[in-house]
């Protein structure tokens, strides 16, 4: 994170992942708040897991920022949350193995939201899903839009 950072307005991204199975056809969401203003992204792939899908959320809205943010990260998966907060630096300890030696699924996309993170000061709020938050629910509809438009 860089100082810049600190004295910055925060950025919301509310951000959701969808899969139609698990693995399957999967999409990812992202609202954007900063300042009044609204942006939306998606995208999708198939096939793909519901935790990939979380993760690439967080990532587009992260990378998609132009310059150091203060970001606050508002997910309904405890995977992104825990595994951002309190696993990646065991696990990296560990050579991206779990505490019973396993390698950690999604490492790619691990390593590539610890670098989305690096510059910017961001904050993880975890919100309850499909329970009324309504830009969580935003992304949630965006999220199902990019599965439906992911590559079959």
């Amino acid at each position: 994170m860089t100082d810049a950072a600190n004295d910055l307005e925060p950025v919301d991204l509310y951000t959701d992942g969808a899969c139609s199975g698990n693995p399957g056809p999967g999409g990812w969401g992202v609202l954007m708040v900063y300042g009044g203003h609204e942006r939306e992204l998606m995208g999708g792939e198939s096939p793909s897991t519901n935790n990939r899908m979380e993760l690439l959320a967080a990532i587009n809205g992260l990378e998609t920022l132009t310059r150091p943010m203060s970001v606050r990260v508002h997910t309904d998966s405890t995977y992104v949350k825990d595994g951002i907060t309190q696993w990646v630096a065991k696990w990296k300890r560990n050579g991206w193995r779990t505490a019973d030696r396993k390698p950690v699924k999604n490492v790619d996309l691990w390593q590539r939201l610890e670098a989305a993170i690096a510059r910017h000061r961001v904050e993880w709020l975890w919100v309850r899903g499909h329970n009324g938050h309504s830009e969580n629910e935003r992304a949630d509809s965006l999220a199902r839009a990019g599965m439906n438009a992911a590559p079959k």
